[in-house]
């Protein structure tokens, strides 16, 4: 087994893989007890060569290795790619172009909804890989050759996997279909972290306007200081504590130690006057500046029968075409569709618009109804009264 350990070697690696026409690629990180990720193992092959890097290597320089992962003639191939993107993202500031991701292409292909690795490999190449290293502390050092081969697996075996799926996807003319997730993977707008849009990760459970404007100024000042401490947000602030703070907007720390989701003495840190002028400087926003807060209100019972068979319209469409019915639409998308005329979701789109989206529209104007054929689901035309 290969292990580089110096920049001479990994260039050589880097090298041979740049002349493939594809090379898969995993990571292994720790990011517990900090913001940004701690690339610890770096695994890589292609059809001729494979290898694993340690990049805590001493003077190991791995710019070779982003070189290679910015070389457009060379597609990379991850499974449940983002992470690993994002790691990419985080030390070089690039993002990996082409990819293909195992996982979604597997959705694609009609293997169900975001399947392991280990499954896909089983189905695939019918090898039982061995999982009693998949809790490794991958930042110790010396690693024992069975966590190594463990590693390795991990795209050795996803090579296999690619080229099966590659044809698999010709053969059935949805390459297109998988190249759309793609462009989504390799949006830099996908890794983005600037601290002024950290709230939209958030569930915005807030009573108002002035809730929201000082929720968002709550997760931004956390985030800039979890970035710059380089420790996990909850560590600074729990999400639970931002919304608290946002609905009551204290004025003093007093009132702030009053919030049940703050530790007893909070109000006497440093931290509590610094949260105070937080709020008062959200309060201080533009109300104008405001997106526009979603009230989640119970659906009424036509949108609550709509969004039923919706559900079932989009498992029929699914097992009719052989794909995950989550990489058509997700819960979301159903709730737009159920409550919208026509809202603006990947579902009514490109390739989903043909297999499920249109169906959708039909259904919800009355010109499809759903009915068993055979004990499936099918979708017939109805006839409306004039």
């Amino acid at each position: 087994m290969r292990v580089i350990t110096t920049t001479s070697d990994l260039h050589s690696l880097c090298e041979t893989l740049s002349t493939a026409d594809f090379v898969t690629v995993d990571t292994e990180f720790l990011r517990e007890q900090t913001f940004w990720p701690q690339l610890c193992l770096i695994q890589l092959a292609g059809p001729q060569a494979e290898a694993i890097v340690d990049p805590m290597a001493d003077g190991l320089d791995l710019a070779p290795f982003y070189a290679l992962m910015a070389n457009t003639s060379v597609v990379k191939v991850f499974h449940a790619a983002r992470q690993d993107i994002e790691i990419v993202v985080t030390k070089a500031g690039i993002v990996p172009k082409p990819v293909f991701d195992t996982q979604v292409a597997a959705m694609v292909c009609g293997f169900g909804e975001s399947i392991s690795y280990v499954n896909l490999v089983k189905k695939i190449t019918g090898a039982d890989l061995d999982k009693s290293s998949r809790f490794t502390d991958w930042s110790r050092r010396p690693l024992s050759d069975k966590q190594l081969t463990y590693a390795l697996g991990d795209v050795t075996h996803l090579r296999d996997v690619y080229l099966h799926l590659k044809a698999d996807l010709a053969k059935s003319d949805r390459m297109a279909w998988v190249d759309e997730e793609m462009s989504i993977l390799t949006d830099p707008a996908t890794y983005d972290t600037d601290p002024e849009k950290s709230w939209q990760r958030l569930k915005l459970r807030v009573k108002g306007r002035k809730s929201l404007a000082v929720l968002m100024a709550l997760s931004a000042w956390r985030e800039r200081l979890a970035q710059s401490q380089d420790v996990p947000r909850g560590r600074i602030l729990r999400d639970e504590a931002l919304y608290d703070i946002a609905n009551q907007i204290p004025a003093t720390t007093e009132a702030l130690g009053q919030l049940r989701t703050l530790s007893d003495g909070f109000a006497r840190s440093a931290r509590a006057r610094e949260i105070i002028d937080v709020v008062q400087a959200g309060l201080e926003r533009d109300p104008k500046s405001l997106p526009k807060v979603e009230r989640n209100e119970a659906l009424s019972a036509e949108a609550s029968a709509t969004l039923e068979l919706l559900k079932v319209l989009l498992k029929s469409a699914a097992a009719e075409h052989g794909v995950a019915p989550r990489i058509i639409a997700d819960s979301e998308d159903l709730e737009l569709l159920a409550t919208s005329h026509e809202p603006d979701i990947l579902a009514l789109q490109g390739w989903r618009r043909a297999l499920f989206g249109e169906a959708a529209m039909k259904l919800k104007r009355g010109e499809l109804a759903l009915t068993l054929v055979g004990g499936e689901v099918r979708a017939v035309a109805t006839r409306i009264p004039d």
